[in-house]
């Protein structure tokens, strides 16, 4: 158990260091946007393409995302049930079906990447734990999101284009190469891969570096979530169902309908305890639909998932 609060422990002070520096605005007032992007285009695919490569490919089927799944499911049926109830602040009357979609994907929609493989590097020692849930996410979850969103924004798009979504992500795209090198058995020479562990060994600080400055930036520009309004009840329950329901109902499917137990159990509720990705905020803003309601539960879960990731480590680390 001290090797898994230990491997938190080094996750949250790395964000306390990000924090820090964009809470001094040490690197200028664009450094959050670049060392995303720079995790997202160049970082995580390095890292994904070299785990993968040399990986089981059986591997990436396993009983824990099926627990993650299904506790995903209820949640992001209950975010959206929860946001087609309430009304809207600015108007009495009912919220369109694409902010209900956000508002799903808010209480189920994990951040697998930027957090997700930190938390597999640090706590579970093994980054490949995560790339099912990351793979799923980006192959299931978000086509069938982007494609109701894009049937709301009032601009049709062809089957094709939505069905091509996952080509134009580099971390899938690079998930993809990994897993065709581990199918054809071809152990790709030293001196070739290399190149790529030393980029991916950045991955991992860089992306945490990157959430502490998420962090700060949303302190130092004053978009704190606020309070009392039929808008902070909704966050707050998609919250609540994100970093509690989410492990909660994942630990119940994995331990007692499929029986897991060790380490996979751990990484079954851990991936599942992961907080709102950010993705979520760039697919609201993208549509222009709840991204007040999407940011502000990126935030709060990232807060609360600190908390409860602890709990989670000390009950079955």
């Amino acid at each position: 158990m001290s090797v898994v609060i230990s491997g938190f422990a080094v996750i949250w002070a790395v964000t306390a260091v990000g924090w820090v520096v964009g809470r001094f605005d040490l690197l200028g007032p664009r450094a959050e946007r670049v060392l995303a992007r720079l995790v997202f285009f160049v970082l995580t695919p390095a890292l994904l393409f070299t785990t993968l490569a040399r990986s089981d490919p059986a591997r990436l089927i396993t009983p824990a995302l099926a627990a993650f799944a299904a506790g995903a499911a209820v949640c992001a049926a209950a975010g959206a049930t929860l946001a087609a109830l309430s009304r809207p602040d600015t108007s009495g009357g009912r919220r369109p079906l694409a902010e209900v979609v956000v508002a799903g994907l808010c209480a189920s929609y994990v951040n697998a990447a930027n957090l997700g493989i930190p938390v597999a590097a640090y706590v579970l020692n093994d980054v490949a734990a995560v790339t099912p849930v990351l793979l799923y996410q980006v192959l299931a979850v978000a086509p069938a999101a982007l494609a109701v969103l894009d049937a709301g924004d009032g601009r049709r798009r062809s089957a094709a284009r939505l069905a091509l979504l996952p080509a134009r992500n580099p971390i899938m795209l690079a998930s993809a190469a990994g897993i065709a090198v581990a199918l054809t058995g071809w152990h790709p020479p030293a001196a070739l891969l290399r190149p790529f562990e030393l980029l991916g060994t950045a991955a991992v600080p860089v992306a945490l570096l990157a959430l502490g400055l998420a962090l700060a930036g949303q302190r130092r520009d004053g978009s704190s979530p606020g309070a009392g309004s039929e808008l902070a009840r909704l966050r707050w329950a998609l919250v609540g169902l994100k970093t509690v329901a989410h492990p909660l109902l994942a630990y119940l499917v994995a331990r007692y309908g499929l029986g897991l137990t060790g380490p996979v159990l751990l990484a079954a509720v851990v991936t599942a305890a992961l907080p709102t990705a950010q993705n979520v905020f760039v697919f609201a803003a993208r549509y222009e639909r709840a991204e007040p309601l999407a940011r502000d539960t990126v935030l709060l879960s990232t807060l609360v998932a600190a908390l409860t990731m602890g709990v989670i480590a000390v009950l079955l680390g």
